[in-house]
């Protein structure tokens, strides 16, 4: 009990401190042992799950088991990270004036928020909590993402706010018709938004009512996502916000809302007794995937590319839970791991690269090997993990989608295959001269953090060759919960 209050209490400190004290010159470092913290009580839950297994906490309305904890843990550590690489990062925009004290005050208080509000919509075993959570996470990063405050960036939180505020709408429509169907074989009262009651009562759900509720869910969570044609925020609040805000985004948020619409697929799987959510998840990721890995091809600014990669491969994830069982679930639990850890290293080696070059507009950036070989060869290893190169943990995950697709879904395969080979395309002709062009770009003033690029990188490697046997229980645990 005292761990689950300290994983709550240490981000609720953070931000009620730091919105005092965020803009003095250590800040960053408060920042991040504020997040450090977070982080050990993390891992505490974690082995308590795996010495006791699933438990119940603050009656009933928190519940930790293999399918959060594992998120839980990763949420707090690329959150450690991202702060590590934020101290330098945001110091360098200081100093070109684009941030000022009440501005870094915002930052880092909201960061420490953002941080809370996803732990508190994985760990609630209320459904109805789970999409207060959402819409708190929402607000959170719609100041984020506005905290330069110049025209674009205002567009682009004013777009996010508009579209994720009508898709949270849905699933919030979504969230009343579960209760409806909850009502008719558990009676009225909170207790039917229990996530662990809605399972135990899940085949008795109301199918029609439960197929509607989970239309709304999808569309509502699947904003949140960036499921195409629900996505068109993504790549503008990627491209203005803050770069460390990006890569938390796509290395986290969108995790967090697809954990929620898993959620809801588990019991509209059992109350329907067909395969039509899962058929759902399919065509919606299958869509997000082709489209994507094709729009990827377009893009002039670098944080905009890579934010369609994070569609594309959310997209991926969906399709896997969307086909179901114990092996493209598994995919797709590690598809989500090594995902959020290389893609938050791309971000954190393209923050470096866009501030060298004072732009993020791909043609502006040039030679990173020469002024700086670190951030250039994290750029171009990122780029190749997240493309699915072996040995990287992402391969092993496409390849077991794609296995499993051959023999569920033949026909998908090869659709899956161009758009991969699309996006490789696209993504490698646009990082290539970044990295081994000619440049004239001078080095920055301050040191950037370069220990967060590589660790993530190193941990995307490992999962390639060898998958810790305590990470695999959690994962074969979470897939059979997921079930399809």
């Amino acid at each position: 009990m005292a761990t689950l209050l300290a994983l709550f209490g240490i981000p609720l400190a953070g931000a009620v401190v730091l919105a005092f004290f965020g803009a003095r010159p250590r800040a960053a470092m408060l920042n991040a042992a504020f997040s450090f913290g977070t982080l050990a009580m993390a891992i505490l839950v974690a082995l308590r799950v795996v010495a006791d297994g699933a438990f119940l906490a603050f009656n009933q309305q928190l519940f930790i088991d293999p399918l959060n904890v594992f998120l839980v843990t990763l949420t707090a550590f690329v959150g450690f990270t991202t702060a590590l690489f934020s101290g330098p990062y945001m110091e360098e925009e200081r100093g070109r004036g684009k941030m000022t004290p009440p501005r870094m005050r915002l930052y880092h208080a909201m960061y420490q928020l953002f941080t809370l509000t996803m732990l508190v919509a994985l760990t609630t075993n209320n459904m109805g909590l789970l999409w207060v959570a959402m819409e708190a996470a929402t607000l959170t990063t719609v100041l984020l993402v506005s905290v330069y405050r110049t025209a674009a960036s205002l567009e682009a939180a004013w777009k996010y706010f508009i579209l994720c505020g009508v898709g949270i709408a849905q699933a919030l429509f979504g969230t009343i018709l579960l209760y409806l169907a909850a009502d008719r074989v558990l009676g009225e009262g909170a207790g039917a938004l229990l996530w662990t009651n809605l399972s135990t009562v899940k085949a008795q759900l109301e199918p029609t009512i439960m197929a509607l509720a989970f239309v709304f869910l999808l569309v509502g969570y699947g904003t949140k996502v960036g499921l195409v044609p629900l996505h068109s925020w993504l790549p503008d609040a990627h491209a203005e916000g803050p770069t460390p805000i990006s890569a938390v985004l796509s290395g986290l948020l969108l995790n967090v809302a697809l954990y929620a619409l898993l959620r809801c697929k588990v019991l509209a799987d059992a109350a329907l007794h067909s395969r039509l959510p899962g058929n759902m998840m399919i065509g919606f990721g299958l869509l997000s995937v082709v489209t994507a890995a094709f729009f990827l091809s377009r893009q002039k600014d670098v944080k905009r590319m890579f934010a369609y990669s994070s569609i594309e491969h959310m997209g991926l994830m969906t399709f896997a839970f969307g086909l179901g069982g114990p092996v493209a679930n598994f995919a797709g639990l590690l598809h989500m791991t090594v995902h959020s850890l290389i893609k938050s290293s791309i971000f954190f080696a393209v923050g470096h690269a866009a501030q060298r070059a004072g732009t993020q507009a791909i043609d502006g950036i040039r030679g990173l090997l020469t002024i700086s070989p670190a951030v250039g060869w994290g750029l171009m290893l990122g780029s190749l993990a997240i493309l699915g190169m072996p040995p990287f943990g992402v391969f092993a995950s496409e390849f077991l989608i794609l296995t499993t697709a051959m023999h569920t879904l033949p026909w998908t395969t090869p659709v899956l295959l161009l758009a991969l080979g699309v996006a490789f395309a696209g993504v490698f002709q646009r990082v290539q001269p970044m990295v081994f062009g000619e440049t004239s770009v001078a080095r920055l003033k301050h040191q950037p953090a370069l220990l967060p690029v590589f660790a993530h990188l190193g941990l995307g490697l490992m999962l390639g060759f060898y998958i810790p046997p305590y990470l695999t229980g959690w994962y074969r645990q979470a897939a059979a919960m997921i079930g399809g």
